[in-house]
């Protein structure tokens, strides 16, 4: 019912967004057409001309809707002229007039000798089309042109120019025999809606009229494009068109108007001559079929109905999948993911449908294919962080809720071998964690330190004297050399781990743990299929400091939604803090991997590949220290996607493969990472945006806006995310709006070092592992402040470069030029966030809670 529901809203909303329009009635022959007979694939550029079989096809077609027709060139398909005489039309003939003078010669000379030739066809003469509009010769040129045609013809002949250029040159007037307008509300902005388009067009033929009262004049173009890139207010869209086409004929009936429509056939070739706009003026489209009717209601999209079941039909299966495998979600929930299942599916449908009503290049084409790829893992990661919205906000309750346990006797407390790995950490930050292991109050526990690879002995050397003063339950081990990183060190610990120890804990050398952590937890491991027991990575000392205060909130985050999230399908990302881990599990599975730097996460996966289950206890059993300074910040989060990648690469048939892990548990290793993705593909993206900013800046005429095909999507992910994004802050972690919006501000602040760290994980093997500096490093001139984010300063200054080029060249004319503008404002957002974050870092100090 909820698919069926959803799948006819789908189909009410293309019926609403198709419902016909009611222009009145057009019966009759039409005053005339601007004919050029060029087909869909021929270009007069590439001087590929139409046959004669195909002119006069196209000569007869036109014979049926009206009498008369115009041309523009002498020497382009001159066959036309003897084939119109034979099909019985009259032509308003037109030398092509520009700065090449010698053409300028034979057109005119073609043209007086035409006119005489078909004295029965060519009724009118036309010399130059738009010639002073684009300034290519003076008045006093034309006017020597004009005169030599009279005299040479008995034809009336005048000359093409928009209304202004007569109004600014009235001595025109004087040389042509009739004035001819070129008229179009469309390309001053002026919207068809309630008959604006057609009083404009009135009103410049009134006012020549009432200019010139002794002239006849001639509209030798009036029209509107079905298709193409909106021009300030007026939008080009085949209702538009037949409204104000069948509005003017009516108007121009009533009015003794003489006319010629622009035009007969769409000319996809012009496309490059002047944007995509000029390729849609037709009344026929480019395959010779009429784009609306002149009477009865007109429908924008003739094929909705199929285009509106086929979208139905995409999304019907996968709504009654998820609607019935998720009955326990609330029906809010079910029906706002079917929505989404089914807004997924319609813009599918409409991305693969929507180019066919454009004339494609194969350059255009070529993009297309590579961009809908593109847009189909937008759909995707929308979803996918849908259903997270979905989950977290309308479940019944958490199924693998889990909490504080009743402590054990000690007699039955498994023995916890706790192992703290540390490299060059401040010896008083280590003796910090070393007393709140000490204070645990739990009877069956060691504690081993291993410093690995720390040269100065007047850092290590502190911890070992101190390790010894809190008696044989602590042990300190200093290793160097030593291979492996974080992961080299706790492998050693294995080793020297005391033998009856049935755990082993981890924790980071900043910790302070609560002293109940393991005495209300380790009774889980009296199930033999528990492997692991994590809490939250949590922090401490950042209340009064904003840089340290945004991060943790950042943080927390991710602990209080997307780990309950992932619990509930056994499938939590693993962290190498806060963890216990069953002995038995982690060495009969290999211990810890040394290949990834990432080595909690990659052993949480191999535990879940073994069959066992990992515990997430959403308490904050210990709080460490947030990242010093914005350069630690970044790079904890780069050597995060960076191990991810390795962890995907050398897992990836785990996860796309039937196996011993669970549908939902690849589901969430497969797409628990796409939102980094997303950064990736934002750096990309920005990327491309750029080089294609400047090509459009600087060769608009090889450049072209991109289509609303490509914006609309891409402006919807970035609302959806953002929306989905603060509601779950909102609904699931304990913090005010202020600190929403500065957790926010720090995560998007970290979307370029994310992408760097996907796009090398993906392309290298290894990478340096970076400890997280946990005191601060950075100091000096303010100056200092932005050293760590100079690539993202450099992206934000480049797209904001973007912009004014952007503003300065198309303004907001186009509302493509428009969307394109507010997409490049929010691609900076990230490296924006970047630079405000690092100067927050800054200005914040070494001021702590």
């Amino acid at each position: 019912m909820l698919a069926l529901v959803v799948a006819a809203m789908n189909i009410g909303l293309w019926w609403w967004g198709n419902l016909p329009h009611g222009p009145d009635d057009w019966h009759g022959k039409i005053g005339g057409f601007a004919f050029s007979p060029f087909q869909r694939y021929q270009d007069p550029l590439k001087q590929d001309y139409p046959s004669d079989d195909e002119i006069d096809r196209d000569l007869k077609l036109v014979a049926k809707y009206s009498d008369r027709i115009r041309t523009y060139s002498m020497q382009v398909n001159p066959q036309a002229y003897r084939l119109a005489e034979k099909d019985g039309l009259d032509v308003m003939a037109g030398a092509e007039i520009g700065r090449r003078m010698d053409n300028n010669e034979k057109e005119i000379d073609t043209l007086i000798a035409m006119a005489r030739h078909f004295p029965g066809s060519i009724k009118r003469v036309i010399v130059g089309n738009e010639v002073l509009f684009r300034n290519d010769l003076t008045p006093e040129q034309m006017m020597v042109y004009l005169d030599r045609v009279r005299a040479a013809v008995r034809q009336p002949v005048s000359i093409a120019e928009p209304e202004y250029i007569w109004l600014k040159y009235p001595e025109l007037a004087d040389h042509v025999d009739f004035i001819t307008i070129h008229i179009f509300p469309f390309w001053n902005g002026i919207p068809v809606a309630n008959g604006n388009a057609l009083d404009a067009a009135l009103g410049s033929y009134q006012t020549l009229q009432q200019r010139f009262p002794y002239k006849h004049i001639v509209v030798g173009e009036i029209g509107w494009p079905s298709n193409g890139d909106r021009h300030e207010h007026a939008d080009p869209s085949v209702s538009n068109e037949a409204i104000f086409i069948r509005e003017w004929l009516l108007a121009a009936k009533q009015r003794n108007i003489d006319y010629y429509l622009m035009e007969a056939f769409d000319q996809p070739w012009k496309e490059q001559l002047s944007g995509r706009t000029e390729a849609y003026w037709g009344i026929f489209n480019a395959d010779r079929q009429p784009k609306f009717p002149f009477t009865g209601p007109v429908t924008e999209d003739t094929g909705w109905p199929w285009k509106a079941i086929a979208a139905s039909l995409l999304a019907l299966l996968p709504m009654i999948f998820f609607a019935r495998r998720f009955s326990r979600f609330k029906l809010m929930g079910r029906l706002f993911f079917c929505m989404l299942i089914q807004l997924a599916c319609g813009l599918i449908t409409w991305s693969a449908t929507l180019p066919f009503n454009f004339y494609l290049s194969w350059i255009d084409w070529t993009m297309l294919v590579l961009l809908f790829p593109a847009q189909i893992a937008i759909l995707a990661i929308l979803l996918i962080n849908g259903f997270e919205f979905t989950e977290v906000l309308w479940r019944r309750e958490w199924i693998r809720h889990a909490g504080m346990l009743t402590p054990d006797p000690p007699e039955k407390q498994p023995f916890v071998s706790i192992h703290l790995a540390c490299y060059n950490e401040p010896p008083e930050m280590v003796i910090v964690t070393l007393d709140s292991l000490a204070a645990l109050d739990y009877a069956n526990f060691e504690v081993l330190v291993i410093d690995n690879n720390t040269k100065d002995p007047v850092v290590w050397k502190p911890v070992q004297e101190y390790c010894e003063k809190l008696g044989k339950r602590f042990r300190f081990f200093h290793l160097e050399p030593w291979p492996g990183y974080k992961a080299g060190a706790l492998n050693f610990g294995l080793k020297e781990t005391d033998p009856q120890a049935d755990v082993v804990a981890v924790i980071d050398a900043d910790y302070e743990v609560r002293a109940d952590w393991l005495a209300t937890l380790t009774g889980y491991f009296h199930d033999p299929k528990v492997a692991v027991v994590q809490c939250p990575q949590a922090h401490r000392e950042f209340e009064h400091n904003v840089f340290r205060r945004m991060t943790a909130w950042e943080y927390d985050g991710f602990f209080r939604i997307g780990m309950h999230h992932r619990n509930e399908r056994n499938a939590i990302i693993q962290h190498g803090t806060m963890t216990m881990v069953r002995r038995s599990a982690l060495e009969g599975t290999g211990g810890w991997s040394e290949w990834t730097i990432c080595e909690d996460a990659e052993l949480g996966l191999r535990l879940m590949h073994s069959g066992y289950e990992l515990v997430y206890v959403d308490e904050l059993m210990g709080k460490g220290l947030t990242p010093a300074d914005f350069k630690a910040y970044k790079s904890q989060r780069y050597r995060w996607a960076f191990g991810a990648m390795q962890i995907l690469k050398g897992r990836w048939s785990w996860m796309t493969q039937k196996g011993p892990l669970s549908a939902g548990q690849r589901f969430h290793f497969l797409t628990g990472w796409f939102s980094w993705f997303a950064d990736a593909l934002h750096l990309i993206f920005t990327l491309m945006a750029l080089f294609w900013t400047a090509g459009m800046v600087a060769y608009p005429q090889y450049f072209s806006l991109p289509m609303q095909l490509f914006l609309i999507p891409v402006i919807g992910f970035f609302f959806a995310k953002a929306i989905f994004g603060i509601v779950l802050y909102r609904a699931r972690v304990p913090c005010s709006w202020y600190d929403t919006l500065m957790a926010s501000l720090a995560s998007m602040g970290l979307s370029h070092a994310i992408a760097r760290g996907i796009l090398h994980g993906l392309t290298r093997e290894k990478t340096s592992f970076v400890v997280t500096a946990k005191s601060r490093r950075l100091g000096g001139s303010n100056f200092a402040a932005f050293a760590p984010v100079r690539e993202e300063g450099l992206m934000a200054i480049a797209l904001a470069l973007c912009i004014v080029g952007m503003a300065l060249g198309y303004g907001t004319r186009f509302i493509e030029g428009t969307l394109w503008m507010f997409i490049l404002a929010a691609q900076s957002i990230p490296y924006v966030s970047a630079v405000i974050g690092a100067w927050i870092a800054h200005k914040a100090g070494d001021k702590a809670g």
